[in-house]
């Protein structure tokens, strides 16, 4: 219990530290994918102009509250999940000559443990993204059945998001182990990567894995295309090319503030592992 209550707590920081920081690049990421063609700027630089100069800072941080609100939790239960669910597959389903110290597991481990959670972030993710997106696009007119648009996208993009973000941590170890990356960017010990340099490069890397679905994802959400299906969607991206609208801004926004908030929940998980279970 107390391992899971450190891993829930250090992803409640890691939440709330990344919408602070990262809120404007996803405003401006969000209407790109969110606005119609007609109306959205192909461009990230006259999108944020154009907020800012209309609303100021407070524009860029339009949908913040809902999303600060809900990011604290959706990343504390996306990291205490899948910290509780790793825990379980080592302790039940590890092969009989793997030491209880031995800190890499299976890949299937990864796998399942980062879907797990990555789905526990999308239950509380889908409600207060959906209020997110339509702030952030201005488009306040709902209905409580519309909460649900995207859902099934979103748990999809979330499952893989996270499990990807954990593959690339596990193999980046690898590397690191192996000696093909460079010191710098490693801890001390040379067994993986440094705090921020873990949080940028893994999260960058599992975002353009499913970059095709966050764009669908915020469409569904964005109330901007009617009833059209998932599947239509991505049909239509692929022919207007805008399968990867926002990527710019988006994957800026994705190493600032994973490479940050990593940082913190380092630093957290470190204490209360100190605090709570190295002087137990």
């Amino acid at each position: 219990m107390t391992e899971q209550l450190i891993d829930f707590v250090s992803g409640c920081g890691y939440g709330f530290s990344s919408v602070i920081i990262g809120q404007p690049l996803d405003t401006i990421k969000t209407r790109m994918q969110g606005l119609p063609s007609t109306t959205a700027s192909s461009q990230a630089s006259s999108v944020a102009k154009n907020l800012f100069v209309k609303e100021g800072i407070q524009g860029l941080y339009r949908g913040g509250v809902p999303l600060l609100i809900g990011g604290s939790f959706m990343r504390s239960a996306q990291f205490g999940v899948n910290g509780s669910v790793a825990r379980y597959l080592k302790d039940n389903y590890s092969s009989p000559e793997m030491s209880s110290s031995q800190q890499q597991q299976p890949f299937w481990h990864v796998v399942v443990a980062g879907i797990s959670g990555g789905l526990a972030r999308g239950v509380v993710e889908v409600p207060t993204d959906f209020f997110k997106t339509r702030r952030q696009v201005e488009h306040m007119n709902w209905t409580y059945k519309e909460m649900l648009d995207g859902s099934g996208v979103t748990m999809v993009r979330n499952g893989g998001l996270f499990a990807m973000f954990m593959i690339y941590i596990n193999g980046t170890n690898t590397l690191c182990q192996r000696g093909y990356i460079p010191r710098i960017i490693m801890t001390d010990d040379h067994t993986q990567l440094s705090s921020f340099a873990r949080g940028a490069i893994c999260a960058n890397l599992a975002w353009l894995t499913v970059w095709p679905f966050d764009v669908v994802k915020t469409q569904r959400q964005s109330g901007n295309y009617g009833s059209t299906s998932t599947i239509g969607l991505l049909s239509t991206n692929l022919q207007t090319g805008r399968l990867f609208r926002g990527l710019v801004p988006g994957l800026v926004r994705a190493a600032i503030t994973n490479g940050s908030s990593m940082v913190l929940y380092d630093y957290i998980h470190n204490l209360l592992t100190e605090k709570l279970l190295d002087t137990r």
